[in-house]
């Protein structure tokens, strides 16, 4: 299949179109480069640098028979989110509805969807989250996540277009990008490993539930087989608290930092744990890397590349 990935030069969005090619489809790879880097990008794959806002998406439309859509490429800070809603809105809502406009008029067949799980369901009502749980996302990005999964619904309704919504917990894992607000695993990594001094956010104790990146690529594959259209968490259905995590991974990278703690931040979910039993019944997939596995993995990894 003609496969298009859009963020495939980021962090998630190239470890699925690396999939994708080792599975034996041909990738085209989309993305601005504005968070995502060159060489995260397959060779065999076909790279164009391009905003999914643009206009010219739809001559990219034309020239290639797109088969399937996998969609990465976002604005994900969900910090930058509140503090220019518009840009996010720009990015996140209006890039969605051009490529599915496009999408709808060169009659592509399947529509995957990098969604989010914390950030939609906002506040927990009950833990772990499922499907069903209220979505009361607390963010204008997991606002425009919504307001996507509902585009994808309009699209699948009216014409027909199958969809699969992904919702993941907080991946990590290599190649995540170390500066900048998202990420925590890969912000303390590449501090630990530095000589830097982490900074906790408040108490430590909010959870996340933590799923590493092999497996989140697990999930893309098995959508690709999935008739019908759905919305399905993809975590571990695990807590962890950031102490935990922060104590881990110096462990794992031998440093010699304290446990510093910062103010904590405004507007901070508590809790997030999503329930993946769906993913079971639907995606026949589970999670299958450990915390521990997954973080020796990505501490290797920052040890090379740091």
């Amino acid at each position: 299949m003609n496969i298009l990935v859009t963020g495939g030069a980021g962090f998630i969005g190239s470890h699925v179109a690396d999939a994708y090619i080792d599975a034996g489809h041909n990738a085209i790879i989309v993305d601005d480069l504005s968070t995502g880097s060159l060489e995260n990008v397959h060779p065999k794959a076909k790279f164009v640098q391009l905003d999914i806002q643009s206009g010219e998406l739809r001559a990219l439309f034309e020239r290639n028979k797109i088969d399937v859509v996998n969609h990465h490429a976002a604005q994900m800070d969900v910090r930058r989110s509140v503090e220019d809603p518009m840009f996010d809105a720009s990015v996140n809502v209006l890039g969605s509805v051009n490529l599915l406009e496009n999408c709808r008029k060169f009659g592509v067949k399947k529509f995957i969807f990098a969604s989010t799980g914390g950030a939609l369901y906002g506040e927990q009502e009950y833990f772990p989250a499922d499907e069903q749980h209220p979505l009361r996302p607390l963010s204008p990005y997991g606002i425009t996540k919504l307001a996507t999964e509902n585009y994808l619904y309009y699209h699948n309704v009216v014409f027909g277009l199958q969809y699969i919504s992904l919702r993941y917990a907080n991946v990590y894992g290599p190649r995540q990008n170390p500066h900048g607000e998202a990420g925590v695993v890969a912000i303390f990594t590449s501090k630990m490993l530095t000589g830097q001094q982490p900074i906790i956010n408040g108490d430590g104790k909010q959870t996340r539930d933590y799923v590493y990146v092999s497996d989140i690529v697990r999930a893309n594959l098995a959508a690709l087989n999935v008739h019908g259209s759905h919305s399905i968490n993809i975590g571990t259905g695990i807590e962890t608290d950031v102490n935990l995590l922060f104590n881990t991974l110096r462990t794992l990278t031998g440093a010699e930092c304290p446990e510093q703690h910062g103010s904590p931040k405004a507007g901070e979910q508590l809790r997030s744990v999503l329930d993946h039993s769906k993913a079971i019944k639907t995606l026949g997939w589970r999670p299958g890397f450990s915390l521990q596995e997954g973080l020796n993995q990505t501490v290797e990894f920052f040890k090379k590349h740091t």
